[in-house]
């Protein structure tokens, strides 16, 4: 009977609440309409050089990490964080609740600019959150579904390619709603690769609109390390870029995951609150990935046996992908 008057009152409290801290919303960090690069502009000399650069460096990563990864103490903290494994689901499953309560009380829905002035969506957002926190199975499914019916809603209003920068939460959904069942260990799989699909997606708006992003680092001041801002954007889409590869074809591990966290960590002092409600959901996907590494995932780079067939499959394969998901963006965003 407490629990449930608990709820309740959660509930109650957070959709009398949310009207006030939704005019706290504020735009990503740019007021530029979105001007599309030409083709021309975006595949230039030094695009080419620097993908193929990255597709040399990715042949020769999978390679060179099991040996670094095999050093004493790097062997040590991945055997201990081998241990926690069975707390990544209660982690994804409160992580969730707290990204959702930031983005509720600032206004939105999975992403700050994602802005809706809608009771309804309010009340199941509350709702989402409150299965999430009680401990139940069931419960966590219903808050599941209940997320599954909002994203519904944000592709309708904001349209599919929009929301594919946010469709790890899709998969995020999905994992979820295998909670307690016998498909939940293989539900992972599909948090990795959905979670590097949207970085990619992402970082291929930097080559397209790159005005908005140059926007960005003149206006806040961010170092280029001596690059030209429209040089520091594009080398930073690569590296965005090449974190959701890695993601997608298995190379990603825990070092390199410990590492990304560190690079949103300083962005969040660079960009503040914003960047915090924007980027809490993917340092939770992050913590989770640090601590399941790729010991339950069998890696398509697995499948090519010798290691000069690794290589030129990661080689080919991440020219291909980018390729592709820069022409598609580039055709339909």
């Amino acid at each position: 009977m407490g629990k449930k008057l608990f709820l309740s009152l959660f509930l109650v409290l957070g959709i009398l609440f949310t009207p006030f801290f939704a005019d706290a919303h504020v735009k990503w960090f740019t007021e530029l309409e979105p001007q599309k690069e030409s083709i021309e502009q975006i595949i230039n000399p030094q695009f080419l050089f620097v993908t193929l650069l990255s597709a040399i460096i990715l042949a020769i990563l999978p390679q060179v990490l099991p040996k670094l990864m095999s050093w004493g103490p790097f062997k040590k903290i991945d055997m201990k964080l081998e241990s926690y494994r069975s707390y990544s689901t209660l982690i994804l499953k409160y992580g969730t609740a707290a990204a959702l309560v930031l983005q509720v009380l600032t206004g939105a829905l999975f992403a700050p600019e994602l802005s809706h002035y809608s009771t309804l969506l309010t009340i199941l957002s509350w709702i989402a959150i409150a299965c999430l926190l009680i401990p139940n199975p069931y419960a966590t499914k219903i808050g599941a579904l209940v997320l599954l019916t909002l994203f519904g809603v944000m592709i309708f209003d904001y349209g599919i390619f929009h929301m594919l920068d946010y469709a790890f939460y899709l998969a995020i959904i999905f994992v979820l709603l295998m909670t307690k069942t016998k498909y939940e260990k293989w539900s992972f799989p599909f948090l990795y690769l959905a979670t590097g699909l949207s970085l990619c997606w992402v970082a291929v708006e930097k080559w397209v609109y790159p005005e908005m992003s140059v926007d960005i680092v003149s206006n806040h001041q961010v170092p280029t390390f001596f690059f030209s801002p429209e040089t520091f954007v594009s080398l930073s889409a690569f590296i965005e870029f090449i974190v959701g590869y890695l993601l997608i074809v298995g190379i990603l591990n825990r070092l390199l995951s410990f590492v990304l966290t560190g690079v949103f960590v300083m962005t969040t002092m660079l960009f503040g609150w914003v960047e915090v409600v924007g980027h809490f959901m993917i340092h939770i996907v992050l913590i989770i990935f640090i601590i399941e590494g790729i010991s339950f995932y069998k890696p398509p780079i697995k499948i090519h046996k010798t290691i000069f067939d690794q290589m030129i499959f990661v080689f080919l394969n991440f020219i291909f992908v980018l390729a592709t998901i820069l022409l598609i963006y580039y055709r339909f965003a």
